[in-house]
């Protein structure tokens, strides 16, 4: 991704792509937005293709080129610059309603995402000295670079830390509609009806806010899921089973896959025993009424049937997500 000037002295953001199926989806994603003329309060907060065109590289590819407006760094890296990687609840609970506000943009449009984590969040930038810093040292202090016979390499430079808020990227795997299959989601966030090959929906997305959420509260993730370091689909089940409760019988029922794991009462069968653990014991940041909002929130969007978890409009809404607001007095504990 490269920052430059265009010739209005605006700073856009360049996506040379070398995928082109993935990228050719978000140009199709981001025209299907823009076509639903859905107005809407999350809309500032999801990341869209402002233009785009090709391409051909010294060896005869062909190269996607999409141009956003220019952001900061993600969460993940924003993240590792607090001490102990604890980025403050506030910062947190404020970032997370502002991605679910675009989040209900997006299924209002019946767009799903299926990639949300916190690499996929990042920081709006409020500041253009930055972007001008960046383009001087360029100019004045060239970033060291590899030139080969076909191409040059240069290393990246660093995102200034910014203070705008969160904007939801990356369509190159989002689906248009209301329900799906296949497999989708990054390994340790797929939800369970992605790994049990069932019919899907826009609660996959509910489900990765929720496992998003606890990575940037607990600075590591919900489910491990890995035997022998291997991603293991028995392995991550059973850690769900451990925190959610065995599913409910009309869970079951949807997939065959299903038999695997569990008998027809629900009762676990599985090789691998259920671990020790629950929410209550896992959770370690927070105390009090706050900690008691953040386990409910975690199960209002993390339930092994679709349908029991909130949409994000209402998800936005959970008093978790409200509590600083309600704490500086901007509202009153009835609205």
């Amino acid at each position: 991704m490269t920052d430059f000037p265009v010739r209005d002295h605006r700073y856009l953001s360049l996506k040379v792509c070398t995928s082109h199926n993935r990228q050719n989806n978000e140009i199709v994603i981001c025209t299907h937005l823009k076509a639903s003329n859905i107005e809407h309060p999350g809309t500032p907060f999801v990341r869209m293709i402002l233009d785009s065109f090709s391409i051909v590289s010294s060896t005869g590819n062909q190269h996607q080129c999409l141009l956003y407006q220019p952001l900061g760094m993600s969460y993940t890296e924003f993240l590792d610059l607090f001490l102990n990687k604890q980025m403050p609840e506030a910062l947190i609970q404020r970032s997370m309603q502002l991605i679910l506000l675009g989040l209900d943009y997006l299924h209002k449009a019946k767009v799903v995402h299926t990639d949300i984590s916190a690499n996929n969040i990042l920081q709006g930038i409020t500041d253009l000295t930055a972007l001008s810093e960046i383009e001087d040292g360029e100019t004045n202090q060239p970033i060291a670079r590899k030139v080969l016979d076909d191409r040059t390499i240069y290393i990246s430079r660093p995102m200034p830390i910014n203070t705008g808020l969160p904007v939801l990227c990356d369509f190159g795997e989002a689906r248009i509609g209301d329900k799906h299959k296949g497999d989708v989601m990054p390994g340790i966030y797929r939800a369970p009806e992605v790994i049990l090959d069932m019919e899907w929906d826009s609660k996959v997305d509910i489900w990765a806010v929720g496992l998003t959420t606890w990575d940037l509260l607990e600075t590591r993730n919900l489910f491990f899921a890995r035997k022998d370091g291997l991603l293991n689909d028995e392995q991550h089940l059973a850690e769900m089973v451990s925190l959610l409760g065995p599913p409910p019988l009309e869970f079951i029922r949807r997939s065959d896959k299903c038999l695997q794991y569990w008998d027809e009462n629900t009762n676990w069968k599985g090789s691998i025993p259920i671990p020790e653990q629950s929410f209550e014991i896992r959770e370690r940041s927070l105390e009090g009424d706050v900690r008691t909002m953040f386990l409910h929130f975690l199960r209002s969007a993390l339930a092994w049937l679709p349908k029991e978890r909130l949409l994000a409009e209402d998800l936005a809404r959970h008093a978790f997500l409200m509590q600083p607001l309600l704490a500086a007095g901007d509202l009153k504990e009835h609205s």
